[in-house]
């Protein structure tokens, strides 16, 4: 990437299924994705738990011996739900409170294939990132054109003018993992000019916390 600054990324959250998925290049590109972290030295922030996908990275990452937090709400840990988190382990109580530490602990976001609760918060922090709440890199890891469709969507509502090429720029994809990787560090936040001006007031409940309460 030579001429192109680099962002400063140590900790990335990935985003996946808690289930494997029927393609096994899915499994496959989940550990491979974690080598890739554990080898370029970055940390995991993730979901918790050991199902599907995310215990795939989760694992890889550590074996490199790089740090791995998993952020689960308490209601899954009742009767060993998903599993036993690869790492150290924060409980929340709400799904919301998990996305906000998620948001507040990483420096990127990559989403691998998964199901509704993985496009929630995708589609949550690209959100957050159009309002100005954060201006971290977000990104696809198109697996086997497991995204396309989606992709083709995100156009498409561009195109129908409900998405602004600007804020299309905010979701980045790629189909292999460093390319994605060396994307999300040469990204450059372009904010939109009228919600620039917007003014996130700290939590009352928690210093320095932005206030969230907004449903999107």
């Amino acid at each position: 990437m030579e001429g192109v600054s680099v962002r400063k990324i140590k900790k990335f959250c990935v985003f996946c299924g808690a289930n494997s998925g029927k393609d096994v290049a899915f499994v496959n590109a989940a550990f491979h994705l974690g080598e890739v972290l554990g080898k370029r030295k970055f940390d995991l922030v993730y979901g918790g738990g050991k199902l599907g996908l995310m215990g795939c990275v989760s694992t890889a990452v550590a074996q490199h011996e790089r740090q791995v937090l998993g952020i689960i709400p308490s209601a899954f840990t009742i009767n060993n739900l998903v599993g036993e988190t690869c790492g150290k382990e924060i409980k929340v109580a709400t799904m919301q409170e998990r996305l906000v530490m998620m948001m507040e602990l990483s420096d990127a976001f990559i989403a691998l294939p998964g199901g509704f609760g993985t496009l929630e918060e995708l589609f949550q922090m690209i959100s957050w990132a159009q309002l100005n709440i954060h201006n971290k890199p977000i990104g696809v890891l198109n697996i086997n054109g497991f995204f396309n469709g989606l992709l083709s969507f995100v156009d498409h509502a561009v195109k129908q003018e409900f998405i602004t090429p600007r804020a299309r720029k905010i979701l980045i994809s790629a189909t292999t993992t460093d390319e994605l990787v060396d994307k999300l560090q040469a990204f450059r936040f372009e904010p939109d000019p009228a919600l620039s001006k917007l003014k996130w007031s700290p939590s009352s409940s928690q210093k320095e916390k932005l206030d969230l309460t907004l449903r999107l």
